[in-house]
């Protein structure tokens, strides 16, 4: 279970929900039905093992999350797979109907083969987890990533073009593009080089912002960067 906000709801919820399925309860401290139906939720989505994920959104400090659903009451719950509303139910509900909403939920076979194969992550098991689901996020951005690291970055491109932009996908497509591997450390000389080619250039703008998703968002060369380039942008 999460306490998800505004500000982490694309991150733990969406983005999540690519990988497992993501309940969503919205609620708020003065709603009585919501504190029934809190610890019947949060029973019903750990008795999955994992298998499905439990987001609390508290409706009166995150305004932003009750808008987008479009929340006129609450409790509200809404189940989210592959960054969709898949299912969902507006006000207090039984333990008996919680439990078949949140079984509705759970992988199918199929599916839980598909997982397995990804966990196993060689490449063989990655593309015959790709024959069963096309589009399974896990499987195209690791075998996108291996063929990254056996210099096949065209064909890495072409794989990840399956399936929506994030910024896992982002990053393996940024090494795809330059060849280069996170582990390689300083990218600042590089970065300066390209500084003054990026506003006529497409080509060494493109390579600066995929070194800037290599480095990624907890690198604090990024964000000042992305200020420079900004500025020589604008």
């Amino acid at each position: 279970m999460a306490d998800v906000t505004d500000a982490t709801f694309a991150t733990e919820v969406v983005e999540r929900s690519h990988t497992v399925a993501v309940v969503v309860d919205l609620w708020a401290p003065w709603c009585g039905p919501c504190k029934t139906l809190g610890p019947i939720l949060e029973q019903a989505v750990a008795a999955t093992g994992g298998a499905v994920e439990l987001a609390k959104v508290n409706v009166d400090d995150n305004p932003q999350t009750a808008q987008a659903f479009q929340v006129q009451s609450i409790p509200a719950v809404y189940a989210l797979r592959d960054g969709k509303v898949v299912d969902g139910f507006i006000g207090a509900q039984g333990e008996a109907a919680v439990a078949e909403f949140v079984q509705r939920l759970l992988p199918t076979e199929q599916e839980s083969e598909v997982d397995a194969l990804v966990a196993a992550g060689d490449e063989a098991s990655l593309r015959r987890a790709l024959e069963l689901d096309a589009d399974h996020e896990g499987a195209v951005v690791g075998l996108a990533e291996l063929l990254v690291a056996q210099e096949q970055g065209e064909e890495a491109l072409v794989l990840l073009e399956r399936i929506p932009e994030t910024a896992e996908v982002r990053r393996v497509a940024a090494l795809a593009r330059t060849g280069v591997g996170a582990g390689n450390g300083d990218f600042e000389a590089r970065l300066e080089d390209l500084l003054g080619q990026v506003k006529a250039d497409p080509i060494a703008r493109q390579e600066f912002v995929d070194l800037l998703e290599i480095m990624g968002a907890d690198d604090p060369r990024t964000s000042v960067y992305r200020r420079r380039l900004t500025t020589q942008l604008y």
